[in-house]
């Protein structure tokens, strides 16, 4: 098969033909049909995932495509289906799994980052039967392919984890593809959302997506917090750091109003420190959100048709052009899907 491959952290990725995945026993093979590209994979190229012990690698974990084979012991699923994939896979049997959390699943194995990922004509899944999401026969594969990961996890962690009411204010840091879903999602949810960003595109497409208020990130706005501060009237109820960065963190949980819910979706590489201080004196929540259970897609995907996340993605590209965009993640406003089939 053509894959997107890696030699070593930081190294060029280029397209190379490789041996093609057997199905595991329990697992898939999925001929991919469309596949995200998101800042986890360029966080993975860079070496900030422990999960990347060999090389070559094969990056990708938001994807959608169809069942190519099935190994021993998959009951519910044939060669045809259509299918998207949590990025968590999960193994079904653990304690956190048995208590409905896959997401947090404790023998857990992610597509591009524990082995070859969706960057490639065919990515191999484990415990089929757990994992795979049958797709609504009119949702395309790259709407598809979008909600594995960022939408997914703004999904959940706007409705469950952040537990975001209407007429609440909700603050966006990071217009990238996790923070325009958590925009768009909140936005629905009755929210007054804010979002902020370093770029007038990524602010454009936010209000297109339902702010009601944007913040730029970078002079003559510099102080983020405050500003958001005062267009809230007091601070946000829920503030979301959608990219992951020290700078981000700490301006998402300086916008908050008293008792307010921060929620860390964003990766962040090594230790941050945090303003424990205003935490304890104000009573924050300090809350983490990591993807969503395959269990738990149905009321999502019910919910896609009005919130039209396929607007979220601006442009889509073939295999040879993955490398340049992955080194150059965030250059472009929304979210960029990986065709294989494009030449």
């Amino acid at each position: 098969m053509r894959a997107v491959v890696f030699d070593a952290f930081g190294a060029d990725p280029e397209v190379r033909e490789v041996p093609a995945p057997e199905p595991p026993p329990g697992g898939a093979v999925i001929r991919v049909e469309a596949t995200g590209l998101c800042r986890s994979d360029w966080h993975g190229w860079q070496g900030h995932d422990p999960d990347i012990r060999a090389f070559p690698h094969v990056p990708g974990h938001e994807f959608a495509g169809v069942v190519e084979a099935v190994g021993a012991g998959v009951a519910s699923w044939r060669p045809g289906d259509r299918v998207t994939v949590p990025f968590v896979c999960a193994c079904g049997s653990c304690p956190a799994c048995l208590s409905g959390d896959q997401q947090v699943c404790e023998r857990q194995t992610q597509p591009g980052f524990t082995h070859w990922g969706s960057f490639a004509e065919y990515v191999a899944v484990d415990h089929a039967d757990v994992n795979l999401v049958r797709l609504p026969g009119e949702m395309a594969f790259t709407t598809a392919a979008s909600l594995g990961c960022r939408f997914a996890t703004s999904y959940r962690a706007v409705t469950a984890v952040g537990r975001v009411r209407p007429d609440e204010w909700v603050a966006v840091h990071g217009c990238g593809g996790v923070g325009l879903s958590a925009v768009m999602i909140a936005a629905a949810a009755g929210a007054r959302v804010v979002a902020v960003d370093v770029s007038a595109g990524a602010l454009e497409l936010a209000r297109r997506f339902g702010a009601v208020a944007c913040v730029g990130a970078e002079p003559p706005e510099a102080d983020v917090a405050a500003r958001v501060r005062e267009l809230t009237s007091g601070g946000a109820h829920v503030s979301i750091d959608a990219l992951g960065s020290p700078e981000t963190c700490v301006a998402s949980i300086e916008s908050l109003r008293r008792r307010g819910r921060h929620v860390q979706i964003g990766l962040l590489p090594g230790l941050t420190p945090l303003p424990m201080g205003r935490v304890i004196g104000h009573e924050l929540e300090l809350l983490g959100s990591h993807g969503m259970a395959a269990h738990a897609y149905p009321a999502m995907l019910e919910a896609v048709a009005a919130l039209s996340p396929d607007a979220l993605v601006t442009r889509s590209i073939g295999l040879r052009e993955a490398g340049a965009a992955l080194a150059s993640i965030g250059s472009v406003p929304g979210v960029t899907m990986i065709v294989p089939s494009l030449r």
